[in-house]
C-alpha cells in the first residue's frame, strides 16, 4: 500500500514513542559497556554502541512489519491464531537479520565474524522477549472497543468485522466476515452507526473500514482498494485526494 508522508512520518513517531527514545538513549549505551556481542571482547565501544543500536533499530522494525501483517492479514482470526502468526513471523525475521547485521559489524571491524549457529540462539532469545513485550504491550494500550452501534441492526450473535457497507435504493449492504446482510437504512445514517470505527468513503456508494483494506490497486488510470476477503471498492475522484490524506492511497 502506497502512503503518504504525513502517514508514514505519524508512524515512525508512534515507534519512536519520548519513553523509547529516552529508553534507548540511558541503555544501549550501557549494553555497549557492559555486554560485548557474542561474548567477543575484541570490539572496540564504539563498535559495540554500532552493534547495540542496530539490534535495537531491528527489533523496531520487525516488531512492526509482524504487527502490520498480522492486523492486515489475520485481523477476522482467532488471538491464537495471531499470537502464532505473529511469533512465526517475529522467529524467521529477526534471527536471520541479527546474523547478517553481526556479520557486517564483525567485518568492517576488522573481526572474524560469527557464525550463524553461533547468533541463531542469541536470535531466539531476543525474539521471545520482543514477543513478551509486543503483548504487554498490546494488553495494556488496546482496551476492548464497544461495537458500533449498527451492529444491533445485524442477526443475534453476530461476532464477526464489518468491511464495507454499500448503498443500493434505499438499502444498505454490510458486507462482513460472515457474509453480507441488507438493512433499510440511508446510507449515510449507516455510516454514522459505524462510529467509532475508523473508515473512509471512497465512492458515493461505497464506504469501508480502514482494519479492512489490504492494498491498492492502480488500473488503466482508475485506482481500486483491494479489502482483505478480496473486493475491489472504486475509488472517484471525488474522494481520492481524502483518501490521500488519511494515507490510504
Amino acid at each position: 500500500m502506497v502512503t503518504s508522508f504525513k502517514s508514514v512520518a505519524e508512524r515512525v513517531l508512534a515507534l519512536c514513542s519520548p519513553q523509547r527514545v529516552v529508553a534507548g538513549l540511558v541503555f544501549i549505551p550501557l549494553l555497549a559497556f557492559s555486554f560485548a556481542p557474542f561474548r567477543d571482547m575484541a570490539l572496540s565501544f564504539p563498535q559495540r554502541l554500532v552493534f547495540w543500536t542496530g539490534v535495537m533499530a531491528l527489533a523496531l522494525a520487525v516488531t512492526w512489519a509482524a504487527g502490520r501483517l498480522v492486523h492486515m492479514r489475520l485481523h477476522q482470526r482467532g488471538v491464537i491464531i495471531r499470537d502464532a502468526v505473529f511469533a512465526i513471523v517475529i522467529l524467521t525475521l529477526f534471527a536471520p537479520a541479527l546474523w547478517v547485521f553481526a556479520w557486517l559489524v564483525f567485518s568492517f571491524g576488522g573481526q572474524d565474524a560469527p557464525s550463524l549457529s553461533t547468533v541463531l540462539p542469541y536470535g531466539a532469545l531476543f525474539a521471545t522477549g520482543l514477543l513478551l513485550i509486543r503483548h504487554r504491550e498490546f494488553e495494556a494500550v488496546e482496551p476492548p472497543q464497544p461495537h458500533p452501534r449498527l451492529y444491533q441492526r445485524l442477526p443475534e450473535g453476530f461476532s464477526g468485522q464489518v468491511y464495507r457497507l454499500t448503498v443500493r435504493n434505499h438499502h444498505v449492504d454490510v458486507v462482513t466476515s460472515q457474509g453480507t446482510f441488507t438493512i433499510r437504512s440511508r446510507f449515510t445514517d449507516a455510516i454514522a452507526e459505524m462510529e467509532p470505527e475508523p473508515g473512509h468513503c471512497a465512492h458515493r456508494s461505497h464506504w469501508v473500514t480502514r482494519a479492512a483494506i489490504a492494498e491498492v490497486k492502480r488500473q488503466k488510470g482508475k485506482t481500486f482498494l483491494l479489502l482483505c476477503n478480496g473486493d475491489e471498492v472504486p475509488v472517484s475522484r471525488k474522494y481520492h485526494p481524502g483518501l490521500e490524506e488519511a494515507g490510504v492511497v
